[in-house]
Protein backbone atom coordinates (compact mmCIF):
# COMPACT_ATOMS: atom_id res chain seq x y z
CA UNK A 1 0.00 0.00 0.00
CA UNK A 2 1.10 3.57 -0.72
CA UNK A 3 -0.15 6.85 0.70
CA UNK A 4 -0.39 10.47 -0.34
CA UNK A 5 -0.77 13.28 2.19
CA UNK A 6 -3.61 15.69 1.37
CA UNK A 7 -5.16 18.21 3.78
CA UNK A 8 -3.06 16.70 6.58
CA UNK A 9 -4.53 13.24 6.05
CA UNK A 10 -3.17 9.98 4.65
CA UNK A 11 -4.90 8.93 1.43
CA UNK A 12 -4.34 5.32 0.27
CA UNK A 13 -3.07 4.89 -3.30
CA UNK A 14 -3.27 1.72 -5.36
CA UNK A 15 -0.47 2.59 -7.76
CA UNK A 16 3.08 3.88 -7.63
CA UNK A 17 3.16 7.64 -8.28
CA UNK A 18 5.80 10.31 -7.72
CA UNK A 19 3.90 11.90 -4.83
CA UNK A 20 2.96 8.65 -3.04
CA UNK A 21 4.97 6.95 -0.32
CA UNK A 22 5.24 3.77 1.63
CA UNK A 23 4.19 4.43 5.22
CA UNK A 24 7.72 3.77 6.48
CA UNK A 25 8.99 6.68 4.36
CA UNK A 26 6.75 9.22 6.10
CA UNK A 27 8.43 11.28 8.82
CA UNK A 28 5.09 11.96 10.50
CA UNK A 29 1.70 10.24 10.29
CA UNK A 30 -1.11 12.79 10.67
CA UNK A 31 -4.04 11.85 12.91
CA UNK A 32 -7.33 13.66 12.13
CA UNK A 33 -9.40 14.85 15.12
CA UNK A 34 -12.49 12.91 16.20
CA UNK A 35 -15.74 13.82 14.49
CA UNK A 36 -18.21 13.44 17.40
CA UNK A 37 -21.32 12.75 15.30
CA UNK A 38 -19.64 10.26 12.93
CA UNK A 39 -21.69 7.00 12.80
CA UNK A 40 -18.76 4.68 13.54
CA UNK A 41 -18.96 0.92 13.09
CA UNK A 42 -19.48 -1.02 16.33
CA UNK A 43 -17.88 -4.04 14.67
CA UNK A 44 -14.71 -2.10 13.87
CA UNK A 45 -14.74 -0.70 17.38
CA UNK A 46 -14.91 -4.21 18.89
CA UNK A 47 -12.27 -5.53 16.50
CA UNK A 48 -9.67 -2.76 16.74
CA UNK A 49 -9.81 -1.46 20.32
CA UNK A 50 -6.40 -2.09 21.88
CA UNK A 51 -5.15 -3.90 18.79
CA UNK A 52 -2.57 -3.48 16.03
CA UNK A 53 -3.81 -5.43 13.02
CA UNK A 54 -2.95 -5.76 9.36
CA UNK A 55 -5.46 -4.94 6.64
CA UNK A 56 -5.64 -8.66 5.89
CA UNK A 57 -6.80 -9.30 9.49
CA UNK A 58 -9.78 -6.93 9.16
CA UNK A 59 -12.92 -8.21 7.37
CA UNK A 60 -13.96 -4.70 6.30
CA UNK A 61 -13.28 -2.86 3.01
CA UNK A 62 -10.45 -0.34 2.86
CA UNK A 63 -12.82 2.54 2.07
CA UNK A 64 -14.71 1.90 5.34
CA UNK A 65 -11.46 1.78 7.31
CA UNK A 66 -10.28 4.97 5.57
CA UNK A 67 -13.50 6.86 6.36
CA UNK A 68 -13.03 5.96 10.03
CA UNK A 69 -9.44 7.21 9.85
CA UNK A 70 -10.47 10.51 8.22
CA UNK A 71 -12.97 11.04 11.05
CA UNK A 72 -10.39 10.29 13.72
CA UNK A 73 -11.57 6.84 14.82
CA UNK A 74 -8.88 4.65 13.23
CA UNK A 75 -5.11 5.04 13.51
CA UNK A 76 -2.35 4.10 11.09
CA UNK A 77 1.10 3.23 12.46
CA UNK A 78 4.26 2.17 10.68
CA UNK A 79 4.77 -1.58 10.50
CA UNK A 80 8.52 -1.14 10.04
CA UNK A 81 10.46 1.90 11.14
CA UNK A 82 14.15 2.80 11.09
CA UNK A 83 16.56 3.75 13.86
CA UNK A 84 19.24 5.44 11.83
CA UNK A 85 19.66 3.08 8.92
CA UNK A 86 18.62 -0.06 10.82
CA UNK A 87 15.06 -1.42 10.45
CA UNK A 88 12.88 -2.28 13.47
CA UNK A 89 9.63 -4.26 13.35
CA UNK A 90 7.08 -2.21 15.26
CA UNK A 91 4.91 -5.27 15.95
CA UNK A 92 7.43 -7.73 17.40
CA UNK A 93 10.37 -5.41 18.13
CA UNK A 94 12.80 -7.40 15.96
CA UNK A 95 16.07 -5.55 15.34
CA UNK A 96 18.11 -8.51 14.11
CA UNK A 97 19.16 -7.60 10.59
CA UNK A 98 19.34 -11.29 9.65
CA UNK A 99 15.60 -11.57 10.31
CA UNK A 100 14.67 -9.04 7.60
CA UNK A 101 14.43 -9.83 3.88
CA UNK A 102 13.28 -8.06 0.72
CA UNK A 103 10.77 -9.05 -1.96
CA UNK A 104 9.23 -7.52 -5.03
CA UNK A 105 5.99 -6.12 -3.59
CA UNK A 106 2.89 -5.84 -5.78
CA UNK A 107 1.18 -3.58 -3.24
CA UNK A 108 3.72 -0.74 -3.32
CA UNK A 109 5.45 -1.50 -6.63
CA UNK A 110 8.92 -1.50 -5.07
CA UNK A 111 11.45 -3.84 -3.52
CA UNK A 112 10.02 -4.01 0.00
CA UNK A 113 11.68 -5.04 3.26
CA UNK A 114 9.67 -7.34 5.55
CA UNK A 115 10.13 -8.93 9.00
CA UNK A 116 10.73 -12.67 8.96
CA UNK A 117 10.56 -13.00 12.73
CA UNK A 118 6.78 -12.59 13.06
CA UNK A 119 5.81 -13.76 9.55
CA UNK A 120 3.56 -16.44 11.07
CA UNK A 121 1.19 -13.63 12.13
CA UNK A 122 0.98 -12.17 8.63
CA UNK A 123 3.65 -10.36 6.64
CA UNK A 124 4.57 -6.92 7.88
CA UNK A 125 6.65 -4.78 5.52
CA UNK A 126 7.73 -1.23 4.75
CA UNK A 127 4.42 -0.50 3.07
CA UNK A 128 2.29 -2.21 5.74
CA UNK A 129 0.31 -0.04 8.18
CA UNK A 130 -0.61 -1.33 11.61
CA UNK A 131 -4.24 -0.39 12.17
CA UNK A 132 -5.74 0.48 15.55
CA UNK A 133 -8.66 2.29 17.20
CA UNK A 134 -8.73 5.88 18.44
CA UNK A 135 -12.43 6.22 19.33
CA UNK A 136 -14.25 5.34 22.55
CA UNK A 137 -13.84 1.82 23.92
CA UNK A 138 -16.80 -0.56 23.70
CA UNK A 139 -19.24 -0.47 26.59
CA UNK A 140 -18.93 -3.45 28.90
CA UNK A 141 -21.69 -4.19 31.37
CA UNK A 142 -20.12 -5.12 34.71
CA UNK A 143 -22.55 -6.96 37.02
CA UNK A 144 -23.06 -5.88 40.63
CA UNK A 145 -21.66 -9.20 41.86
CA UNK A 146 -18.48 -9.72 39.87
CA UNK A 147 -16.89 -12.75 41.52
CA UNK A 148 -18.58 -16.05 42.34
CA UNK A 149 -15.57 -17.72 43.98
CA UNK A 150 -16.15 -18.26 47.69
CA UNK A 151 -12.99 -20.12 48.63
CA UNK A 152 -10.79 -19.26 51.62
CA UNK A 153 -7.21 -18.13 51.09
CA UNK A 154 -4.39 -19.29 53.31
CA UNK A 155 -2.60 -16.60 55.32
CA UNK A 156 0.26 -16.53 52.81
CA UNK A 157 -2.16 -16.27 49.90
CA UNK A 158 -4.17 -13.50 51.61
CA UNK A 159 -1.12 -11.27 52.14
CA UNK A 160 -0.08 -11.73 48.51
CA UNK A 161 -3.66 -11.14 47.31
CA UNK A 162 -3.76 -7.79 49.16
CA UNK A 163 -0.50 -6.76 47.46
CA UNK A 164 -1.91 -7.66 44.03
CA UNK A 165 -5.02 -5.53 44.68
CA UNK A 166 -2.84 -2.62 45.83
CA UNK A 167 -0.52 -2.90 42.80
CA UNK A 168 -3.44 -2.94 40.34
CA UNK A 169 -5.18 0.01 41.97
CA UNK A 170 -1.98 2.05 42.22
CA UNK A 171 -0.66 0.95 38.80
CA UNK A 172 2.55 -0.53 40.16
CA UNK A 173 4.87 -3.35 39.11
CA UNK A 174 4.95 -6.25 41.57
CA UNK A 175 6.47 -9.73 41.71
CA UNK A 176 4.62 -12.58 43.42
CA UNK A 177 7.27 -15.19 44.24
CA UNK A 178 5.21 -18.21 45.22
CA UNK A 179 6.40 -21.77 45.73
CA UNK A 180 5.08 -24.49 43.43
CA UNK A 181 1.61 -25.48 44.56
CA UNK A 182 1.01 -22.31 46.61
CA UNK A 183 -2.23 -21.53 44.71
CA UNK A 184 -1.15 -18.55 42.61
CA UNK A 185 -4.36 -18.46 40.55
CA UNK A 186 -6.59 -17.89 43.58
CA UNK A 187 -4.27 -15.08 44.72
CA UNK A 188 -5.23 -13.17 41.56
CA UNK A 189 -9.00 -13.26 42.02
CA UNK A 190 -9.39 -10.22 44.31
CA UNK A 191 -7.12 -8.15 42.07
CA UNK A 192 -9.09 -9.11 38.98
CA UNK A 193 -12.34 -8.25 40.78
CA UNK A 194 -10.96 -4.85 41.81
CA UNK A 195 -9.84 -4.09 38.25
CA UNK A 196 -13.18 -5.07 36.74
CA UNK A 197 -15.08 -3.05 39.35
CA UNK A 198 -13.10 0.02 38.23
CA UNK A 199 -13.94 -0.72 34.55
CA UNK A 200 -10.33 -1.66 33.88
CA UNK A 201 -9.33 -4.11 31.19
CA UNK A 202 -7.06 -6.90 32.42
CA UNK A 203 -4.98 -9.63 30.78
CA UNK A 204 -3.35 -12.78 32.13
CA UNK A 205 -0.54 -13.96 29.83
CA UNK A 206 1.45 -17.18 30.02
CA UNK A 207 4.04 -18.72 27.69
CA UNK A 208 2.19 -22.00 27.14
CA UNK A 209 -1.12 -22.92 25.50
CA UNK A 210 -1.91 -25.72 27.94
CA UNK A 211 -1.84 -23.23 30.84
CA UNK A 212 -4.31 -20.99 28.97
CA UNK A 213 -6.59 -23.99 28.44
CA UNK A 214 -6.35 -24.91 32.12
CA UNK A 215 -6.92 -21.37 33.44
CA UNK A 216 -9.86 -20.50 31.16
CA UNK A 217 -12.56 -22.68 32.80
CA UNK A 218 -11.32 -21.73 36.29
CA UNK A 219 -11.62 -18.01 35.56
CA UNK A 220 -14.98 -18.40 33.82
CA UNK A 221 -16.24 -20.25 36.90
CA UNK A 222 -14.88 -17.54 39.22
CA UNK A 223 -16.32 -14.69 37.08
CA UNK A 224 -19.38 -16.25 35.41
CA UNK A 225 -20.99 -12.95 34.32
CA UNK A 226 -17.80 -11.53 32.77
CA UNK A 227 -16.87 -12.02 29.11
CA UNK A 228 -13.56 -13.89 29.01
CA UNK A 229 -11.44 -14.10 25.83
CA UNK A 230 -9.15 -17.14 25.64
CA UNK A 231 -6.42 -16.59 23.06
CA UNK A 232 -3.96 -19.14 21.65
CA UNK A 233 -3.07 -20.46 18.20
CA UNK A 234 -6.34 -21.38 16.44
CA UNK A 235 -8.57 -19.86 19.14
CA UNK A 236 -12.14 -18.90 18.16
CA UNK A 237 -11.93 -15.84 20.44
CA UNK A 238 -9.37 -14.09 18.25
CA UNK A 239 -11.61 -11.08 17.53
CA UNK A 240 -13.56 -11.08 20.82
CA UNK A 241 -13.36 -7.87 22.85
CA UNK A 242 -13.42 -8.74 26.54
CA UNK A 243 -12.70 -7.03 29.87
CA UNK A 244 -10.79 -10.17 30.95
CA UNK A 245 -8.38 -11.83 28.52
CA UNK A 246 -6.24 -14.96 28.98
CA UNK A 247 -3.59 -15.32 26.27
CA UNK A 248 -0.34 -16.97 25.33
CA UNK A 249 2.49 -14.46 25.22
CA UNK A 250 2.68 -14.91 21.42
CA UNK A 251 -0.89 -13.62 21.07
CA UNK A 252 0.11 -10.36 22.79
CA UNK A 253 1.80 -9.31 19.53
CA UNK A 254 -1.65 -8.39 18.15
CA UNK A 255 -2.34 -5.91 20.98
CA UNK A 256 -1.21 -2.32 21.49
CA UNK A 257 -1.81 -0.24 24.62
CA UNK A 258 -4.83 -2.39 25.41
CA UNK A 259 -4.70 -3.28 29.11
CA UNK A 260 -4.84 -1.42 32.41
CA UNK A 261 -3.22 -4.40 34.12
CA UNK A 262 -1.09 -7.24 32.77
CA UNK A 263 -0.49 -10.36 34.86
CA UNK A 264 2.44 -12.33 33.47
CA UNK A 265 2.41 -15.92 34.71
CA UNK A 266 5.49 -18.18 34.63
CA UNK A 267 7.73 -15.25 33.75
CA UNK A 268 10.76 -17.57 34.00
CA UNK A 269 9.41 -20.12 31.48
CA UNK A 270 10.45 -20.86 27.90
CA UNK A 271 9.88 -19.30 25.37
CA UNK A 272 9.29 -15.97 27.15
CA UNK A 273 12.75 -15.96 28.71
CA UNK A 274 14.61 -16.35 25.40
CA UNK A 275 12.42 -14.43 22.91
CA UNK A 276 12.90 -10.68 23.08
CA UNK A 277 9.81 -10.22 20.89
CA UNK A 278 7.60 -11.63 23.67
CA UNK A 279 9.18 -9.30 26.22
CA UNK A 280 8.60 -6.44 23.74
CA UNK A 281 4.96 -7.52 23.41
CA UNK A 282 4.47 -7.52 27.18
CA UNK A 283 5.56 -3.87 27.26
CA UNK A 284 3.53 -2.56 24.34
CA UNK A 285 0.22 -4.23 25.30
CA UNK A 286 0.08 -2.10 28.46
CA UNK A 287 -1.52 1.31 28.54
CA UNK A 288 0.98 4.11 29.35
CA UNK A 289 -0.31 4.12 32.93
CA UNK A 290 -0.93 0.52 34.01
CA UNK A 291 -0.09 -2.24 36.47
CA UNK A 292 2.24 -5.19 35.89
CA UNK A 293 2.11 -8.32 38.07
CA UNK A 294 4.75 -11.02 37.61
CA UNK A 295 4.11 -14.54 38.89
CA UNK A 296 6.78 -17.20 39.32
CA UNK A 297 8.02 -19.93 41.62
CA UNK A 298 11.55 -19.56 40.26
CA UNK A 299 12.79 -16.03 39.54
CA UNK A 300 16.20 -15.91 37.90
CA UNK A 301 19.34 -14.94 39.83
CA UNK A 302 19.17 -11.30 38.68
CA UNK A 303 15.60 -10.91 39.98
CA UNK A 304 16.47 -12.70 43.23
CA UNK A 305 19.31 -10.21 43.80
CA UNK A 306 16.97 -7.31 43.04
CA UNK A 307 14.49 -8.67 45.59
CA UNK A 308 17.21 -9.05 48.26
CA UNK A 309 18.61 -5.56 47.66
CA UNK A 310 15.25 -3.77 47.58
CA UNK A 311 15.40 -2.91 43.88
CA UNK A 312 12.28 -4.93 43.04
CA UNK A 313 8.92 -4.84 44.82
CA UNK A 314 7.86 -8.39 45.69
CA UNK A 315 5.95 -10.64 48.03
CA UNK A 316 6.69 -14.29 48.72
CA UNK A 317 4.32 -17.14 49.40
CA UNK A 318 6.84 -19.55 50.93
CA UNK A 319 4.38 -22.31 51.80
CA UNK A 320 1.66 -24.37 50.21
CA UNK A 321 -1.94 -24.00 51.31
CA UNK A 322 -1.84 -27.36 53.17
CA UNK A 323 0.82 -25.94 55.55
CA UNK A 324 3.34 -28.73 54.97
CA UNK A 325 6.96 -28.06 53.92
CA UNK A 326 8.18 -28.49 50.36
CA UNK A 327 9.95 -31.81 49.75
CA UNK A 328 13.71 -31.17 49.88
CA UNK A 329 15.64 -32.99 47.12
CA UNK A 330 18.02 -35.80 48.08
CA UNK A 331 21.25 -36.08 46.08
CA UNK A 332 22.30 -39.59 45.02
CA UNK A 333 25.50 -40.30 43.06
CA UNK A 334 24.83 -42.86 40.33
CA UNK A 335 28.15 -42.97 38.45
CA UNK A 336 28.48 -42.65 34.69
CA UNK A 337 24.84 -43.45 34.04
CA UNK A 338 25.02 -42.57 30.32
CA UNK A 339 27.83 -45.11 29.76
CA UNK A 340 25.85 -47.74 31.65
CA UNK A 341 22.75 -46.95 29.59
CA UNK A 342 24.70 -47.39 26.35
CA UNK A 343 25.56 -50.89 27.60
CA UNK A 344 21.89 -51.64 28.26
CA UNK A 345 21.96 -51.10 32.02
CA UNK A 346 20.71 -48.54 34.52
CA UNK A 347 22.55 -47.66 37.75
CA UNK A 348 21.72 -49.99 40.62
CA UNK A 349 20.42 -47.26 42.91
CA UNK A 350 18.17 -45.85 40.15
CA UNK A 351 16.69 -49.31 39.54
CA UNK A 352 16.19 -49.86 43.28
CA UNK A 353 14.39 -46.48 43.57
CA UNK A 354 12.05 -47.42 40.71
CA UNK A 355 11.42 -50.95 41.99
CA UNK A 356 10.52 -49.61 45.45
CA UNK A 357 7.81 -47.38 43.87
CA UNK A 358 6.42 -50.16 41.71
CA UNK A 359 6.28 -52.56 44.68
CA UNK A 360 4.61 -50.00 46.97
CA UNK A 361 2.16 -48.80 44.29
CA UNK A 362 3.42 -45.20 44.54
CA UNK A 363 3.28 -43.41 41.18
CA UNK A 364 6.40 -41.56 40.06
CA UNK A 365 7.78 -39.19 37.47
CA UNK A 366 11.34 -39.86 36.29
CA UNK A 367 12.97 -37.00 34.41
CA UNK A 368 15.69 -37.47 31.78
CA UNK A 369 17.72 -34.69 30.13
CA UNK A 370 17.35 -35.95 26.54
CA UNK A 371 14.80 -37.91 24.52
CA UNK A 372 17.26 -40.47 23.11
CA UNK A 373 18.54 -41.40 26.56
CA UNK A 374 15.00 -41.67 27.90
CA UNK A 375 14.01 -43.93 25.01
CA UNK A 376 16.99 -46.19 25.74
CA UNK A 377 15.84 -46.53 29.34
CA UNK A 378 12.18 -47.27 28.49
CA UNK A 379 12.54 -50.90 27.26
CA UNK A 380 14.81 -51.70 30.23
CA UNK A 381 12.17 -50.47 32.67
CA UNK A 382 9.29 -52.12 30.85
CA UNK A 383 10.85 -55.44 31.88
CA UNK A 384 9.80 -54.44 35.41
CA UNK A 385 6.31 -53.28 34.41
CA UNK A 386 4.93 -53.17 30.86
CA UNK A 387 2.65 -50.24 31.73
CA UNK A 388 5.57 -47.81 32.11
CA UNK A 389 5.45 -45.03 29.47
CA UNK A 390 7.63 -42.14 28.25
CA UNK A 391 6.56 -38.70 27.05
CA UNK A 392 8.22 -35.67 25.41
CA UNK A 393 7.19 -32.44 23.65
CA UNK A 394 6.82 -33.97 20.18
CA UNK A 395 4.91 -37.03 21.39
CA UNK A 396 1.52 -37.09 19.58
CA UNK A 397 0.05 -38.99 22.56
CA UNK A 398 1.38 -36.55 25.14
CA UNK A 399 -2.02 -35.39 26.45
CA UNK A 400 -3.43 -38.92 26.48
CA UNK A 401 -0.47 -40.24 28.49
CA UNK A 402 -0.81 -37.45 31.06
CA UNK A 403 -4.52 -38.28 31.39
CA UNK A 404 -3.72 -41.98 31.82
CA UNK A 405 -1.19 -41.06 34.49
CA UNK A 406 -3.88 -39.05 36.29
CA UNK A 407 -6.22 -42.04 35.99
CA UNK A 408 -3.47 -44.20 37.59
CA UNK A 409 -3.25 -46.42 34.52
CA UNK A 410 0.47 -45.66 34.27
CA UNK A 411 2.54 -46.49 37.39
CA UNK A 412 5.66 -44.64 36.30
CA UNK A 413 6.11 -42.01 33.59
CA UNK A 414 9.48 -41.14 32.07
CA UNK A 415 9.61 -37.56 30.85
CA UNK A 416 11.78 -34.74 29.59
CA UNK A 417 11.49 -31.26 31.10
CA UNK A 418 8.15 -30.89 29.25
CA UNK A 419 6.41 -31.89 32.52
CA UNK A 420 8.56 -29.73 34.81
CA UNK A 421 5.59 -27.39 35.34
CA UNK A 422 1.87 -27.08 34.67
CA UNK A 423 0.88 -30.63 35.67
CA UNK A 424 -0.38 -31.92 38.99
CA UNK A 425 -0.61 -35.52 40.13
CA UNK A 426 -1.93 -35.94 43.68
CA UNK A 427 0.43 -38.59 45.08
CA UNK A 428 3.78 -39.02 43.36
CA UNK A 429 7.51 -39.25 44.00
CA UNK A 430 9.96 -37.61 41.61
CA UNK A 431 13.42 -38.56 40.36
CA UNK A 432 15.86 -36.85 38.02
CA UNK A 433 18.36 -39.07 36.22
CA UNK A 434 21.38 -37.06 35.18
CA UNK A 435 20.63 -33.98 37.31
CA UNK A 436 24.10 -32.65 36.41
CA UNK A 437 23.06 -32.02 32.79
CA UNK A 438 23.09 -28.37 31.66
CA UNK A 439 19.37 -28.50 30.82
CA UNK A 440 18.59 -28.87 34.52
CA UNK A 441 18.91 -25.27 35.65
CA UNK A 442 18.05 -24.08 39.16
CA UNK A 443 14.62 -23.03 37.85
CA UNK A 444 13.96 -26.40 36.17
CA UNK A 445 15.03 -28.40 39.24
CA UNK A 446 12.89 -26.32 41.62
CA UNK A 447 9.90 -26.79 39.32
CA UNK A 448 10.56 -30.54 39.03
CA UNK A 449 10.81 -30.89 42.82
CA UNK A 450 7.54 -28.95 43.02
CA UNK A 451 5.64 -31.78 41.34
CA UNK A 452 5.76 -33.78 44.60
CA UNK A 453 3.67 -33.22 47.73
CA UNK A 454 1.13 -30.85 46.18
CA UNK A 455 -2.05 -32.47 47.53
CA UNK A 456 -3.38 -31.84 51.05
CA UNK A 457 -4.17 -35.57 51.21
CA UNK A 458 -0.61 -36.50 50.20
CA UNK A 459 1.60 -33.56 51.26
CA UNK A 460 4.75 -35.67 51.51
CA UNK A 461 6.77 -36.80 48.53
CA UNK A 462 10.28 -38.01 47.84
CA UNK A 463 12.45 -36.06 45.39
CA UNK A 464 15.79 -37.59 44.35
CA UNK A 465 18.41 -36.07 42.07
CA UNK A 466 20.57 -38.88 40.65
CA UNK A 467 23.83 -37.40 39.39
CA UNK A 468 27.36 -38.01 38.14
CA UNK A 469 28.63 -34.96 40.01
CA UNK A 470 26.87 -32.17 41.88
CA UNK A 471 26.41 -28.90 40.02
CA UNK A 472 25.97 -25.32 41.21
CA UNK A 473 22.42 -25.41 39.81
CA UNK A 474 21.54 -28.46 41.93
CA UNK A 475 22.90 -26.79 45.06
CA UNK A 476 21.09 -23.52 44.35
CA UNK A 477 17.81 -25.36 43.71
CA UNK A 478 18.01 -27.20 47.04
CA UNK A 479 19.05 -24.00 48.85
CA UNK A 480 16.04 -22.12 47.42
CA UNK A 481 13.64 -24.85 48.61
CA UNK A 482 15.23 -24.99 52.09
CA UNK A 483 15.12 -21.17 52.34
CA UNK A 484 11.42 -21.08 51.45
CA UNK A 485 10.66 -23.76 54.06
CA UNK A 486 12.51 -21.74 56.71
CA UNK A 487 10.64 -18.58 55.78
CA UNK A 488 7.35 -20.48 55.89
CA UNK A 489 8.09 -21.71 59.41
CA UNK A 490 9.23 -18.24 60.51
CA UNK A 491 6.04 -16.61 59.24
CA UNK A 492 3.85 -19.30 60.82
CA UNK A 493 2.70 -20.66 57.44
CA UNK A 494 4.08 -24.17 57.94
CA UNK A 495 3.09 -26.50 60.80
CA UNK A 496 6.07 -27.84 62.71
Amino acid sequence: MRFQIKDDKLIPQKFLTEDSYRITQLSKIPQPPLTPDFPYSRELQQLLTGKQLLLDDIPHPINEIQSHYENGYVTYRKGIDYIGKKPVCMRCGNKDQRMFASFSCSRCGENCLYCRHCIMMGRISECTPLIGWNGPAPDTAIPQKIMAWNGILSEGQRVASDKVVEAIRQKKEWLVWAVCGAGKTEVLFAGIEAALADNKRICIATPRTDVVLELTPRLKAAFPEITVASLYGGSKDRHLYAPLTIATTHQLLRFYQAFDALILDEVDAFPYTVEESLQHAAIQVRKPSSAMIYLTATPNQKWQRECRTGKRSFITIPARFHRKPLPVPEFAWCGNWQKQLQKGRLPTNVLRWIKDRLESGKQALVFFPHIKLMEKALPLLRKLDSRIEAVHAEDPERKEKVQRMRAKEIPLLLTTTILERGVTFPNIDVAVVGAEDLIFTESALVQIAGRAGRSKDYPDGVVTFFHYGKTEEMLKARKQIVTMNREGVKRGLIDV
